[in-house]
């Protein structure tokens, strides 16, 4: 009968466990200059919303084209708009708002191609073809006129001789002082139905932004229905964002939106019926989103 080789299984052993506990222990594996394309799901999120964060309050898309570019993602937009699906649904509204607004610069600016790169001292560097061109909103004249004054000079024989010399000094004239104005009117960009149980029914959401792409504080927003109206401000709840207004409508109601300093007609809002997965039915809400073109 031949005996067990235990001792071949105990060194096996052995070798095993002094094999992980070098691996673990003594000589761990260090990531280094790894790529954003190379992070967990949760810390590719990060990495967008920070983009967008930065977009948000510098609007340079093509920085923003140049860092969504190192996650090395085919649609971006797609990954941006997805992203912010699941903010709202957590009650993320400030940052969805960011990446929505980032989609949709994307979109409006064209798809996101491959831009070309470069090394040095073993960084990447990314370098835009182009850089856009933004055309003066104004032009501002200032016209100026010419102040003669009298000086003296001296002549080399230590004579003094007054003679009237010249100078060109310029003084401003008083101009108007510039108004500003509202723009052109604000377009109607987008109208959602929002079926979310967290929020409350009937929620009308609004948001406002200006041709900048960033949201506008302290606009007047007029809803009508029949024999009654009401307005509502944005910029009332800052953690949201601060071209967010909300209105709670009432079922079977129609309502019709618009904004005071002149905009498209959100025309025909009514209380929104959604299902849940389980089947039961409840009250949904409405998101419209305004922009200066």
């Amino acid at each position: 009968m031949r005996r067990f080789p235990w001792d071949f299984v105990l060194a096996l052993l052995f070798g095993l466990g002094l094999g992980l506990a070098y691996s673990w222990l003594i000589s761990p594996l260090h990531v280094t200059d790894a790529g954003p394309a190379a992070l967990r799901t949760d810390f590719k999120d990060q990495f967008r919303s920070a983009i967008a964060a930065s977009y948000s309050a510098t609007n340079n898309l093509l920085r923003a084209q140049a860092r969504l570019a190192l996650l090395g993602e085919s649609d971006q937009a797609e990954a941006l708009n997805s992203q912010a699906q699941r903010m709202i649904a957590s009650g993320e509204f400030k940052q969805a708002d960011q990446l929505a607004a980032l989609a949709m610069a994307l979109k409006e600016g064209g798809p996101l191609t491959t831009l070309p790169t470069s090394t040095k001292d073993g960084l990447l560097v990314v370098e835009p073809a182009s850089s856009p061109i933004v055309p003066p909103t104004q032009d501002f004249s200032v016209e100026f006129t010419e102040t003669p004054e009298f000086i003296d000079v001296p002549t080399a024989d230590t004579q003094t001789v007054e003679t009237q010399v010249v100078i060109s000094n310029p003084t401003l004239r008083p101009t108007r002082t510039p108004i500003p104005t509202l723009g052109t009117p604000f377009a109607l960009i987008a109208q959602d139905t929002v079926c979310d149980t967290n929020l409350p029914e009937g929620l009308l959401q609004v948001i406002i932004f200006n041709s900048n792409r960033r949201q506008i504080a302290g606009a007047k927003i007029i809803i009508n229905w029949e024999n009654g109206e009401d307005q509502f401000f944005t910029g009332l709840k800052p953690e949201i964002g601060n071209g967010y207004a909300d209105f709670v409508m009432t079922p079977n109601i129609t309502y019709t939106l618009r904004l005071a300093i002149g905009s498209d007609i959100a025309a025909g809002l009514i209380t929104p019926t959604c299902q849940t997965p389980n089947g039961e039915t409840f009250l949904g809400g409405i998101k419209l989103t305004f922009q200066q073109p």
